[in-house]
């Protein structure tokens, strides 16, 4: 037992070691901070055949590392908003939406760990890597939803309504997967841009999924008028058990956004612990004999 210990903190100084050499300073780059914005785009009960790509936005921040030459592992949070109404839908669909007129708003949080696939491969150093390059990825996820609806001029959160008598949660399992294509601005930073839908094991994103219930199975006046809004544009009270969504197809929603990737310095991966890094070459020289040049080459000075 002994001798193991030894062996691992021999090793363990060894990687240290390694770690504070001149050289490292410039290869080991391999933790890379994200962050970016875009469009969220909601598919369910309220939403509309035309909306592939809606104008709410979303803010992504992140942290991704590369585990081979292709692959890499990323965990990102994501706030977005989603909506849909009936309002807006088409009148000669599959039935008419306006006589339900429901509605819905949501701010969002999603919380993921995807890994990633590149169709290039990278360089042998950070800095070498392809000018341009496509990937697709694909992870799980956790997603918390909280849809509103606006009620006599007031924000009303939906889910303790339990306007279909359904005690939903508001924290969902999602599966993202899409595409992203990534360009080299510079040796430290990329641009990329991505597509991801994520599927969802929910179908209450929208507050819509089964059916009507009469009025008087409802003990609060909120959740009787949230439940069946049709009344508030002249229609009559839908009867009990007419179809208010559909349980059969689950919610779903897309993200489309434009990114930055900065790969941070190894420094920083160490935590800043304060380790003074010697220079591997004469300490009198002040300036380095090599230069790198934009696509990370290397030219003599």
């Amino acid at each position: 037992m002994e001798r193991l210990s030894i062996i691992v903190l021999f090793l363990s100084f060894a990687h240290l070691a390694a770690g504070q050499s001149f050289y490292s300073l410039r290869r080991e780059r391999s933790l890379i901070v994200t962050g970016g914005s875009g469009t969220a785009t909601y598919f369910g009960e309220l939403s509309n055949d035309k909306d592939y790509i809606d104008a709410k936005p979303n803010i992504s921040a992140g942290l991704q590392y590369y585990v081979t030459n292709r692959i890499n592992i990323r965990a990102e949070a994501t706030w977005f908003q989603l909506s849909g109404s009936d309002a807006k839908a088409d009148p000669t669909g599959e039935f008419d939406r306006k006589v339900r007129n429901l509605s819905f708003n949501s701010n969002n949080l999603e919380l993921n760990l995807t890994g990633s696939l590149n169709f290039f491969r990278m360089g042998n150093r950070y800095y070498r890597r392809p000018g341009f390059n496509i990937y697709g990825f694909g992870g799980v996820g956790l997603l918390y939803f909280n849809p509103t609806a606006e009620y006599q001029g007031k924000k009303v959160a939906l889910q303790p309504l339990a306007t279909e008598l359904v005690n939903y949660s508001r924290i969902a399992i999602v599966i993202p997967f899409g595409l992203g294509a990534r360009i080299k601005l510079s040796p430290y930073a990329n641009l990329a841009i991505e597509g991801g839908y994520r599927k969802t094991f929910t179908d209450y994103l929208d507050d819509v999924s089964t059916v009507h219930n009469d009025a008087s199975k409802f003990s609060s006046p909120l959740s009787k008028a949230l439940s069946d809004r049709g009344p508030e544009v002249g229609w009559p009270s839908e009867p009990d058990g007419h179809r208010r969504g559909n349980p059969l197809s689950k919610d779903g929603y897309m993200l489309l956004s434009v990114k930055i990737e900065y790969y941070l310095p190894y420094n920083f991966q160490l935590g800043g612990s304060g380790i003074k890094k010697k220079p591997a070459y004469n300490q009198r020289r002040k300036s380095p004999m090599y230069r790198y040049n934009k696509r990370g080459g290397i030219k003599r000075r």
